[in-house]
């Protein structure tokens, strides 16, 4: 008998025999086994000259007696924990006892430190999944009988038998008053820590797919925030704007003055917390650039003569609903409230940035240089006297893009490239920048590429001071989705005679 062997059978006799932890060594072992080769100390075996210590499941770690290396919880600190969360799930109490018994488990990860909170991440990804011999063999049922009467019985036992404890255990979170802000707040935190850990990806699926159903926009309220809401309300643009940073109360007057308007979506659960909100100018023509709409001491504009309504910012506020989306439905309820306030309105469109432009073109300079036309590359080598250019010269001479001219063809060069950018550099069909993707998603075209709107920091360190003008045209999105789903952006006259 090696060691492993009698670790595993001695060390039993130390676990309550109240809960099935023996059950549990089993299984971890058959996992163990199966998943990778390891020694008798339990260290994957590799290649390397410096193996790494193996991380454990939870299902190895809660048989176990001893805590490794860098886990956190003991394994007893792990099964006390899971027999809470297998608490909180008990079908044979209320949903009132069983959200108390939540509200409890709550408050105490409230103070836990990041690598407890990261345990309990593991214990509901792990130990909540579905029943994996009842979908197997629901899914049999189903294949078998799909062309048949019975087909529509099998499908409800497959959908049943998929649904997780998981599921069920995080609606008990759901049921205290507080429950919807702490797991969005867990979301946000599991996304931040730990981005893409195969091991959290079903908790992370999870919530997920539950805020998709429980956020949907015929849940939330679409509201006007004006200058006259409360204060913890406008202390939260302030917060989460994050376009335009709002530089204090007078900036936020200005942005909430007569010719704007700014409206957000608010869930029941969620009250005087906004999940997005579009702050819009009303204009009499489109605009160019960012700065006079954020001139604290410029006149607001006659809203009577506006013919443009332009949504210059769109801010998330909530990480923890990543992949959620009514973005899409809040502009359109946005044009429909605008329309009934202002009948003369002919026009909707944005002003936006193009955050990723400049580091994409530092990646993909040399490809955009050798795309060029001859004369280009003779106009681009007199301004910069250098007849033997390469794209480090280029990158080098945009350093200064507030200072060119109108005639610069390097000024010329860079909107090229922003125009394709934009509109033809995709990645799994869907358009590399996320502002594009997420306008041209809803419809919108790209009507117009502005050089100098934004001559900032931020905007020269994004995209070389550009911005971008999407239009909204009312008559036309449906054609321009469907553009969309087969990888054809819409774009304006103007933007494709941009194009190499």
């Amino acid at each position: 008998m090696n060691s492993a062997e009698w670790i595993s059978r001695n060390v039993s006799h130390w676990i309550p025999t109240s809960v099935s932890w023996r059950k549990l060594a089993r299984v971890a072992d058959k996992q163990t086994s199966a998943a990778s080769p390891v020694d008798a100390v339990g260290a994957v075996v590799q290649s390397s000259k410096h193996p790494v210590a193996a991380l454990r499941s939870t299902t190895q770690r809660l048989a176990a007696s001893l805590r490794r290396g860098e886990e956190t919880m003991s394994p007893r600190h792990l099964r006390n924990t899971l027999a809470q969360l297998r608490a909180i799930l008990d079908e044979r109490v209320s949903e009132v006892e069983g959200g108390r018994r939540a509200a409890e488990f709550a408050a105490w990860y409230a103070k836990a430190p990041l690598a407890q909170r990261r345990d309990c991440w593991l214990l509901m990804s792990e130990q909540f999944a579905p029943d994996a011999a009842q979908v197997a063999a629901a899914h049999a049922r189903y294949a078998s009988v799909r062309e048949t009467a019975q087909a529509g019985a099998a499908e409800v036992a497959l959908r049943q038998a998929l649904e997780s404890p998981r599921a069920r255990l995080l609606q008990r979170f759901a049921a205290f008053d507080c429950g919807v802000r702490f797991l969005v707040d867990l979301r946000a935190q599991l996304l931040l820590e730990s981005h893409d850990d195969p091991c959290l990806l079903a908790l992370d699926g999870e919530l997920e797919a539950l805020f998709s159903t429980w956020f949907d926009v015929a849940f939330l309220e679409l509201r006007r925030i004006c200058w006259d809401s409360p204060a913890s309300l406008l202390e939260k643009l302030i917060q989460y704007e994050a376009v335009h940073d709002i530089r204090g109360w007078s900036d936020l007057k200005n942005r909430l003055d007569s010719d704007r308007r700014c409206y957000g979506f608010f869930h029941p659960r969620l009250p005087n917390e906004p999940l997005i909100f579009v702050e819009v100018a009303l204009l009499d023509a489109l605009p160019q650039t960012i700065a006079p709409l954020l001139d604290e001491s410029a006149a607001a504009a006659d809203i009577h003569k506006a013919q443009c309504a332009i949504f210059y910012s769109i801010s998330n506020t909530q990480r923890g609903l990543h992949g959620v989306s009514f973005g899409d439905s809040l502009i359109k309820q946005v044009v429909e409230t605008l329309k009934w306030e202002f009948a003369q309105l002919k026009v909707f469109a944005t002003l936006s940035p193009m955050p990723g432009f400049r580091y994409w073109l530092g990646q993909n300079a040399q490809r955009m240089v050798d795309g060029l036309e001859d004369k280009a590359r003779a106009a681009l080598a007199a301004e910069l006297c250098n007849a033997k250019f390469v794209a480090a010269d280029l990158l080098a001479a945009a350093q200064r893009a507030a200072q060119l001219d109108e005639k610069s063809a390097l000024r010329q060069w860079l909107a090229q490239c922003a125009a394709h950018y934009l509109g033809h550099e995709l990645r799994h069909g869907r358009p590399v920048d996320p502002v594009a993707r997420f306008h041209l998603g809803n419809g919108a075209r790209i009507e117009r590429i502005n050089w100098g709107g934004d001559f900032s920091d931020k905007g020269l360190r994004q995209s070389y001071g550009m911005m971008v003008n999407y239009l909204y045209d009312l008559k036309l999105l449906d054609r321009h989705r469907s553009q969309f789903a087969n990888g054809k952006m819409a774009l304006s006259s103007q933007v494709r005679a941009l194009r190499f």
